[in-house]
């Protein structure tokens, strides 16, 4: 499906993330009532899902999705796919159809369409539910303009950019009834539900110290001016962020799934404090028991070297404080995961090691009475099941808005490289306006206009 190439100013001018609909210029979104709420009478069973973002983690997403969504209890399929780099669109256009090919030899394959806007695929009536993937700057404009248009969510984290974004999120998922996901899987993995549900039974005693660790970023990026790709919407991929000259380290390779630069790019990303921070973090804050709160103080150090386009932080340590004292360590280093420190034991489980003190602490089982955490074997199942459901998933819009408050927060001390004091309910520092200053920031114009 080819469709005309938009323009930056035009989208800026037509894009607002109020609490109203999100403007989508010449293109009206109708009032839609999805499938999935007319029950076995409707005219398809099958839920119907776009992929919004088709590059290193959207084609993870995307083949989550095509796999779990053969499962008896979600039946869902891909039907749409998007990109602003056309190549990328057409590949998973491809993907798709082979999967389905491969795997319903039995049964039509469904109909692929693909999109250059967003928009245009949210306009769709047909369509469900979406999964986002795309640079960590256009979060929040693509989901809220998903959930105005009806649709449920599959975001990858972080959930969004900013604070500001987060709550304009929440706020629009909970206005139109839809369900949303956020990527933190590892909710959805055993190992990581065990630590939290023994810490949360006290079987480490009192908590008084959680300690996460983080990847380091690395590595230069080249500056140099580039032309454009025919293939690539450059403008439309800045979006509403400042006009800057195409480089490829700035955008993603033109050949291959590598890693992209904009993780990079402090003004696409916020780096490992957000990249890697909203896992681990999340993590924290489920052990805890602070999904709907979080620190009163934080502190952080980190170092910026000149490393040519990339700007984000490198190594860096924070030290915040929870209401109720238990202290919050963050540092870069190796492996990833997080450690819960009581006084009667530890635990420190990551993605790939699950260590505790002393050692049967893993083996006890939970007894009746006591608290068990929400449990879900597979993220995107998780997601799909509750598309049908209408139950909050594992990790709902506020959630992810919670764990990544508390990266935004020690980012923000990092660069301030101070101790700041945060307020969890008003979600505003206290008396520390220069900090209060870079919360409000907001280079994305679309919230202005």
């Amino acid at each position: 499906m080819s469709v005309k190439r938009l323009d930056r100013r035009q989208f800026l001018k037509s894009s607002a993330l109020s609490a109203g609909a999100v403007s989508a210029g010449a293109l009206a979104v109708p009032a839609i009532v999805p499938s999935r709420v007319l029950g076995k009478n409707a005219p398809s069973n099958t839920l119907q899902l776009g992929c919004i973002g088709t590059g290193r983690m959207g084609h993870g997403d995307m083949n989550a999705c095509m796999s779990q969504g053969l499962a008896s209890s979600a039946q869902a399929r891909v039907v749409a796919v998007c990109d602003l780099d056309r190549l990328r669109a057409e590949h998973a256009k491809q993907e798709v159809d082979r999967f389905y090919r491969e795997r319903l030899s039995d049964q039509p394959s469904p109909a692929v369409a693909v999109y250059e806007d967003y928009r245009e695929l949210l306009a769709r009536d047909d369509i469900d539910g979406v999964t986002i993937s795309t640079p960590d700057h256009w979060h929040a404009l693509n989901a809220v303009a998903a959930a105005n248009a009806g649709k449920d969510i599959y975001l990858q984290k972080p959930l969004t950019y900013s604070i500001a974004e987060g709550q304009k999120l929440v706020a629009a998922v909970r206005r139109n009834n839809v369900v949303l996901q956020t990527g933190s899987q590892q909710r959805s993995d055993t190992n990581f539900r065990k630590a939290c549900q023994l810490v949360r039974n006290g079987r480490l005693g009192k908590l008084h110290t959680i300690r996460v660790t983080l990847p380091t970023d690395r590595g230069t990026g080249d500056p140099i001016t580039m032309k454009v790709p025919a293939n690539l919407n450059y403008e439309m991929w800045l979006g509403p962020t400042q006009s800057m000259p195409y480089t490829q380290d700035r955008v993603h390779p033109q050949e291959g799934f590598g890693r992209p630069g904009w993780l990079q790019i402090e003004s696409y990303c916020r780096g490992m404090i957000t990249g890697w921070g909203a896992h681990m973090f999340d993590t924290a804050q489920w052990g805890h028991g602070s999904d709907d709160t979080g620190p009163i103080e934080m502190e952080a150090t980190g170092e910026f070297p000149d490393r040519g386009l990339f700007d984000v932080h490198t190594s860096f340590h924070a030290e915040g404080r929870y209401a109720d004292g238990v202290r919050l360590i963050a540092t870069s280093g190796s492996p990833a995961g997080v450690r819960f420190d009581g006084d009667a034991g530890w635990i420190d489980v990551g993605r790939s090691h699950f260590k505790a003190e002393p050692s049967d602490v893993a083996d006890q089982p939970i007894g009746k009475g006591e608290l068990r955490l929400y449990e879900s074997n597979n993220h995107m199942l998780n997601f799909l099941e509750c598309m049908r459901s209408r139950d909050n998933p594992i990790c709902p819009v506020e959630v992810g808005h919670r764990s990544n408050s508390v990266c935004v927060i020690t980012h923000i001390a990092m660069k301030l490289g101070r101790k700041l004091r945060w307020d969890p309910q008003a979600e505003r520092f206290l008396d520390d306006e220069s900090a209060n200053a870079l919360l409000d920031y907001e280079h994305r114009v679309p919230w202005k206009v």
